[in-house]
């Protein structure tokens, strides 16, 4: 499959984003891109802690900041090079910041515009992860075939790139985009793909830092969250149980959302009051992380949960979450 073109249809927040050329200011060599990969990997870092609301901002005037770097200075071809790769980088972050901020439209900016700097730097495992993350958040706010189209052309570009932790990454979004279709076969084979891809795979540190963390327990995660959503909770379970043991308290947002699918699997499961015990501590957490993923999930348990309102644990969560709701709103049940 030939990729699609991926042009840069605007982000408000930038001037006039996505042209090549530099323009007539200062030289600068290899140690300014060695700075810029420095200062993206303390932005990815900070996203791994901070919610979306919290990072908006920063990373987006961290992009802007890049993309001037990239248009007034004077470079060789190499160097050249290395900038656009460190403005696709920084437009991953944002976009991906931007999505957990719920500001889609934003974020597909960023997207588009990271993957043709990637493109234009011959960085094909950096342009599959741009795309990559395009599809996952079209998968999960949009239409989910779209997701898949997009997923395929992250995998086809992938395949160029040579190195197998981008190859796993961006089958693993597919097995995802598979798995909100209904396609469960095509969800399994892509998971078996995406494992076999990082079997292959040396050392973490030989690859570029934005795959750092792509490895086992993320590869376990997506298919307990695969599992989860063609309602298969007994081979959900487990994953997501192992995972929740090792993951670190300091990742707020994650810990929230592999709650949030681990409660939706127990209820499937019908072990309803241990799904109310699980969404009680993943619904008090959201509700003190400034992420719209999840946002969106408390309301997806929620109303899971409402299924059961009868069972004495559940109404409790419920009644719960209602006066989180009630605090954060305090004008919500008022008429005008």
């Amino acid at each position: 499959m030939t990729p699609p073109s991926y042009s840069v249809v605007g982000i408000d927040s930038l001037d006039q984003p996505g042209g090549a050329a530099s323009a007539v200011g200062r030289h600068v060599g290899r140690r300014l891109v060695a700075d810029l990969q420095t200062q993206v990997h303390q932005l990815r870092l900070a996203d791994d802690i901070l919610a979306g609301h919290d990072l908006l901002v920063p990373a987006f005037r961290a992009l802007d900041a890049a993309l001037h770097t990239q248009r007034e200075t004077l470079h060789n071809a190499a160097v050249g090079r290395g900038i656009l790769s460190a403005v696709g980088e920084f437009a991953q972050i944002a976009g991906w910041v931007a999505s957990d901020a719920g500001e889609y439209r934003r974020a597909e900016g960023a997207y588009r515009l990271g993957a043709d700097a990637a493109r234009e730097a011959r960085d094909p495992a950096l342009e599959s992860h741009l795309v990559g993350s395009l599809a996952y958040q079209i998968t999960n706010v949009g239409d989910p075939a779209d997701g898949v189209k997009a997923a395929l052309a992250s995998v086809s570009v992938a395949e160029s790139s040579g190195m197998p932790r981008a190859r796993a990454l961006a089958r693993d979004r597919l097995a995802w985009a598979h798995a909100r279709t209904g396609d469960a076969e095509a969800a399994q084979r892509a998971l078996g793909e995406a494992g076999d891809a990082l079997a292959a795979a040396g050392p973490a540190n030989d690859d570029p830092d934005y795959l750092y963390w792509v490895n086992a327990d993320e590869l376990r995660i997506m298919e307990a969250r695969v599992y989860t959503e063609l309602h298969r909770p007994l081979r959900a379970i487990p994953l997501l149980v192992e995972v929740l043991e090792t993951y670190e308290a300091t990742h707020a947002r994650e810990v929230a959302l592999y709650m949030s699918w681990l409660a939706i699997a127990l209820a499937d499961a019908n072990e309803i009051e241990e799904a109310a015990t699980v969404a009680a501590r993943m619904l008090e957490l959201s509700s003190e992380i400034a992420s719209e993923r999840t946002a969106v999930r408390a309301r997806v348990v929620a109303a899971r949960l409402a299924r059961h309102r009868d069972v004495p644990a559940v109404a409790a969560v419920l009644e719960a979450q209602r006066g989180r709701t009630r605090a954060a709103n305090p004008d919500s049940g008022r008429l005008e």
